[in-house]
């Protein structure tokens, strides 16, 4: 059966013999949150994630390179795994239980308003991408245009142009994005 992030913090505050008390007063989330988080009734966000995980005394890339063994099709929304985290600004959840076999990797992406306004650095890597915009405005750069994307909205390209994305807004942006290849994929 796969383990949530939740169920990895309840397995280590257990076996370090912390109660959700202990962890709430030292995280100043409520044990209410907690217990839901654990639970997998509830999303985390990357600053809260790295406040749980420096309470129980590990880094978050131990907590979230623990293992998986579930190659169920469905994932449900609560059964989400955070497969990358950039800074404070962007999580990136798998849409699929099979992420490290797949030819194309689906993801669920959140970007916080960014702090600053500077020009977004653009890449490239080999294979397309799909981006469908769920919430919020998109800011969408391939090569040298620049378009505004808004829910509903959607953007396919090919990954071998300079591209990148941002949140130029005060609000969350939430996106669906499809890449191939997969460079998760261990085959």
């Amino acid at each position: 059966m796969q383990k949530n992030v939740g169920e990895i913090i309840k397995q280590i505050r257990t076996e370090k013999k912390m109660t959700l008390k202990d962890v709430a007063e030292k995280t100043d989330l409520s044990i209410g949150y907690l217990s839901q988080l654990e639970r997998g009734l509830t999303s985390i966000a990357s600053d809260t994630l790295k406040k749980i995980a420096k309470v129980l005394g590990i880094s978050v890339d131990e907590l979230l390179s623990m293992p998986t063994c579930c190659k169920k099709s469905i994932v449900r929304s609560y059964e989400r795994e955070i497969i990358k985290m950039e800074g404070n600004s962007i999580i990136e959840y798998s849409l699929t239980n099979i992420s490290n076999e797949s030819n194309m990797l689906p993801r669920f992406v959140e970007i916080l308003p960014q702090k600053n306004m500077e020009e977004t650095e653009v890449y490239k890597h080999e294979g397309e991408e799909v981006v469908y915009v769920v919430e919020g405005i998109l800011t969408l750069k391939v090569e040298d245009e620049v378009s505004d994307l808004y829910p509903g909205d959607c953007a396919h390209y090919s990954s071998t142009k300079k591209h990148n994305w941002s949140n130029q807004t005060n609000k969350v942006v939430r996106l669906i994005s499809i890449n191939t290849p997969n460079h998760l994929n261990e085959n």
